[in-house]
Order: C-alpha cells, then sequence, then structure tokens
C-alpha cells in the first residue's frame, strides 16, 4: 500500500526545522508541491525529478497517479518510479484565464511513457509552447509554477521538449 505520511527523516528535518520557541508556521518555507506525492521533490542528486506511480504485482498494471488499490483487483499495489522520458500524444494552448496563477498561455497534452505504458496528462513547459509537435520526446521537470490557489507559490510536474543536441 502506498504511504504518503512523513518518513521519520522528514520528520526530524521538520522538527529541526521549526528550532525551540518557534512555531511550524513562522518558518519561511519553499514552494509546496500542488499534490504530495505524485513526484519526488528536490533536491536531486544523480537522478532528476521523478513521478511516483502504482504497480500491480498480481495484473503487472502500472497507474499515474498512484489509486488507492488496483481498480482491476483491487489488490494492494506497490510504489513505483515511472520514466522520466516521454513523446507528446496530443496537445491543447489554452489562452483563456488560466486557474492557479499558471501563466497564460499553458498548454496540456498526453505524454506516452517510454518503458510504461502509460498515457498521462500533464502541462508542457509554458516557455516553449511554439516548439511543440505531436510525436515530439519530451522529459519530466518539476518547476515552480502558479500558486495552491491561496496565492502560495506551488511545485508543479511538467513536460519539455528535449533538447537537441547542435553537434
Amino acid at each position: 500500500m502506498i504511504d504518503f505520511s512523513l518518513t521519520e527523516e522528514q520528520k526530524g528535518l521538520q522538527e529541526n526545522a521549526c528550532g525551540e520557541g518557534m512555531k511550524e508556521k513562522e518558518v519561511q518555507r519553499g514552494p509546496e508541491p500542488i499534490l504530495k506525492g505524485i513526484f519526488t521533490l528536490p533536491p536531486y542528486d544523480k537522478e532528476g525529478p521523478r513521478l511516483i506511480g502504482a504497480l500491480c504485482a498480481r495484473c503487472t498494471r502500472k497507474f499515474f497517479p498512484p489509486p488507492f488499490v488496483c481498480p482491476y483487483c483491487l489488490r494492494v499495489l506497490e510504489e513505483v518510479y515511472l520514466s522520466t522520458q516521454g513523446t507528446l500524444h496530443s496537445f491543447t494552448v489554452v489562452r483563456v484565464k488560466a486557474p492557479f496563477g499558471l501563466p497564460l498561455p499553458y498548454a496540456l497534452g498526453y505524454v506516452d511513457l517510454k518503458d510504461d505504458g502509460l498515457r498521462v496528462l500533464a502541462l508542457i513547459d509554458p516557455k516553449r509552447i511554439d516548439e511543440l509537435e505531436i510525436g515530439m520526446d519530451l522529459q519530466l521537470c518539476v518547476e515552480e509554477l502558479g500558486n495552491d490557489g491561496t496565492g502560495n507559490p506551488s511545485l508543479r510536474y511538467l513536460f519539455s521538449p528535449k533538447r537537441k543536441n547542435l553537434l
């Protein structure tokens, strides 16, 4: 079963961040993920960000975002990291008022994750909308983008066109 609670290390870091005599809300924090438990958080060492999905060991299906149980056989799921590479299946560019402080215009697309057999709906890098083409290779990114609906900055996963080698 997927557990979205804090690890002991995270709890320790949270306690240390608060310090003596400080209340938790007094601590300066960076942007929070728009939804906890669906992607890895910085700092990233050798690997970049990863989407966190689920795998049913019985029927071998993968899911994103992870449901509580397998919708096909109702088994408990295992947490798995999904591919950071994908192919743009389709997309749309939205040019009307964006929710949650997203920049205008912004793009949404279906991305086929390599090696996972999944098609996920994702934001596409708003700085590179003019480069989008169906079938192009994309790379997963996690960036501060928009807010959480109350004005606090949020981290979101998105896909960006892969940089082409000029050599």
